[in-house]
């Protein structure tokens, strides 16, 4: 009698450990990986949708309109943000807020290097200048960047990409494409690399104050607008070393997920 007594106490408690051990350490890391990732897709999902909002603004500020018929970029821009799976209801709110203060804040420009030698230009729209730069500072500091004048490594220029299909004739589609773009105010452009998809991608840079009227030719001329902004484009563009770019792929990362940034360049290739 004792000795069934004994085996059953046993039994029941040896239940009993396995069964809250199993439940408290496999439901814990279940949780914790949900958690996770769920944090990192709103995280994520809100620096899209933030981006969104702020490039539909810049693009309000440079094109003068808040009309996409009118305004090329925002445009463009708004095509784009669609793409990225923005609801509509997003960008209705952002060009409500385009059209009511045209944009409204300031936008400043904060230079730092990363990794010793690599310039960093980042681009904010912000109604808060002095915790925009304490929040990017703690941002540069956690990865190892710093403030600093860089500006000497980039030059500022605007960028308007179009599309071209690959058909027959497509050389004198181009020429006469590059010759709208040089009587608009184009300095140069650039053919990338073919995709493995219907189209050419070209380049044209021009001075900043020839974006619009670029920008309009190149439409005017029957091209497919892939994008159309202001940059800073490198002077002389940094291989950094596998180490180095991983860093600076951390910290760009960081910078695009703060609210109040647009836009983050860097001096390398």
């Amino acid at each position: 009698m004792n000795f069934r007594i004994a085996v059953k106490a046993f039994a029941s408690a040896q239940s009993r450990y396995i069964y809250c051990s199993s439940i408290r350490s496999a439901g814990h890391n279940k949780w914790s990986k949900i958690k996770d990732k769920k944090g990192a897709n709103d995280a994520s999902k809100s620096a899209v949708y933030n981006r969104a909002t702020l490039d539909i603004l810049n693009a309000v500020r440079i094109g003068g309109s808040s009309d996409p018929d009118t305004n090329a970029m925002l445009n463009t821009a708004i095509k784009r943000i669609r793409s990225q799976g923005v609801p509509k209801e997003n960008i209705a709110k952002a060009l409500a807020k385009a059209s009511k203060d045209k944009g409204g804040g300031e936008i400043l420009t904060y230079e730092a290097i990363a990794c010793n030698s690599i310039g960093v230009i980042i681009e904010c729209t912000t109604d808060n200048s002095k915790r925009t730069v304490q929040t990017l500072r703690e941002i540069l500091s956690s990865k190892g960047a710093r403030m600093a004048p860089v500006s000497f490594m980039f030059q500022r220029n605007g960028l308007v990409k179009v599309a071209l299909e690959k058909r027959d004739e497509f050389d004198q589609r181009l020429e006469k494409l590059v010759e709208i773009a040089l009587d608009s105010g184009a300095e140069d452009f650039n053919q990338l690399p073919e995709g493995e998809g219907s189209q050419i991608e070209v380049e044209f840079k021009c001075e900043p104050s020839s974006l619009s009227s670029l920008t309009d030719a190149l439409l005017k001329a029957g091209s497919q607008l892939v994008a159309s902004e202001l940059a800073y484009t490198p002077l002389e563009s940094i291989e950094p070393s596998s180490e180095d770019a991983d860093a600076l792929t951390d910290l760009v990362d960081a910078l695009e997920t703060h609210e109040d940034t647009v836009r983050v360049w860097t001096s390398c290739a």
